[in-house]
């Protein structure tokens, strides 16, 4: 018997999505889209948070103690979730109005690997994937998207999976996890029945778990692109999934609510929950995001001032991640780097940093 769903918090989200487990935090994070809310969940104490964010967050990847690098709807910042301070990284598509930052994933790396959507009912193709690695602005991987989704990484880092959802159809792509350069895309699987491909994770195992928008249920492919299991929710509108708590042998579920209307909310009255599958096997920990590099993050926050050749400072940019910004004090998460910047004058990676 397949295992049973279990709901583990009936947030009633709007547009439930991006769930993943944070081990610094120990607990699961989803965003709902539409209600413009983040949500966390402590298994160890069954507790629960809600934060109301500034714009629909799509995606993102904890941060530090209290910050998100935040994929919103219009572009990536980094967002404090305490505070509520913004210090933003890059808009996105800001030329094609109708488009926002969806789905995303890190690589086995730690890069953001998010796309785009057309938000028009027609879903036009003109969305993209990008791939950010903390520079000054993403880099364009895949053309020609209407909805973008299903973004996940097989366990050794060199397939990356990906679904346009309309096409019910879910690609992967040799990848390059020191360039991170695609090539080799080709069909994985074909999604059959009223479903379509939303958000996925891989296992240890390497197989991958895609959430069905429509089909109410999550899937497990073999690598090879066979059905392994299908597993039913008590809703349609499934969105994505994370393996989540102290052994990573939860899978966590988000799903939907919008667009549905009373009766069928009646039928589903859990839509927009949040629930928990024992699955019987071990997801894998994400590689943590690099910190913002030390030029974006710090000479866009206005602390320090960098001068130095423009060579010198693209070499640090690439391997120079800062940890923290506060005033005055910066540390450095790079092995190598110094763990402290406080004095009047400094000198890293051939480059003065200077208190204003």
């Amino acid at each position: 018997m397949p295992p049973r769903p279990e709901l583990v918090v009936d947030g009633k989200n709007e547009l439930g999505e991006g769930v993943l487990w944070s081990p610094a935090h120990g607990e699961v994070q989803w965003t709902d889209i539409f209600g413009r809310r983040f949500f966390s969940y402590r298994p160890s104490d069954g507790a629960v948070r809600s934060v109301a964010l500034p714009d629909r967050l799509a995606c993102f990847a904890p941060h530090g103690a209290t910050s998100l690098l935040a994929g919103f709807a219009s572009g990536l910042e980094v967002f404090d979730l305490e505070s509520g301070a913004r210090r933003p990284i890059v808009a996105v598509e800001p030329d094609r109005p109708t488009t926002r930052v969806n789905d995303g994933k890190l690589d086995r790396r730690g890069r953001l690997v998010f796309g785009t959507m057309d938000e028009d009912p027609g879903h036009q193709p003109i969305g993209r994937v990008y791939s950010y690695d903390g520079g000054a602005s993403p880099r364009a991987l895949i053309s020609s998207v209407r909805i973008s989704n299903s973004i996940a990484f097989s366990p050794d880092g060199r397939r990356m999976y990906f679904a346009d959802t309309p096409t019910k159809v879910i690609r992967c792509y040799d990848y390059d996890p020191d360039s991170g350069d695609l090539s080799g895309e080709r069909t994985f699987a074909e999604v059959k029945g009223p479903g379509a491909p939303d958000g996925s994770t891989v296992d240890a195992d390497g197989c991958l778990w895609n959430a069905e928008w429509g089909g109410g249920r999550v899937v497990r492919y073999t690598p090879d692109g066979r059905v392994d299991r299908a597993i039913a929710l008590p809703c349609a509108q499934v969105t994505c999934c994370a393996f989540g708590g102290a052994g990573l042998d939860q899978l966590f579920v988000t799903t939907a609510r919008t667009g549905l209307d009373g009766a069928a909310l009646a039928g589903q009255p859990q839509a927009g929950a949040l629930f928990v599958i024992e699955a019987s096997v071990v997801g894998l920990a994400d590689t943590p995001f690099p910190r913002p590099v030390f030029r974006l993050a710090v000479e866009r926050s206005g602390f320090v001032r960098c001068d130095g050749a423009a060579e010198r400072r693209e070499a640090f940019r690439r391997n120079a991640a800062c940890s923290d910004v506060r005033s005055y004090c910066i540390t450095f998460s790079h092995p190598g780097r110094a763990q402290g910047l406080s004095r009047q004058t400094d000198n890293v990676g051939g480059l003065n940093v200077e208190r204003p």
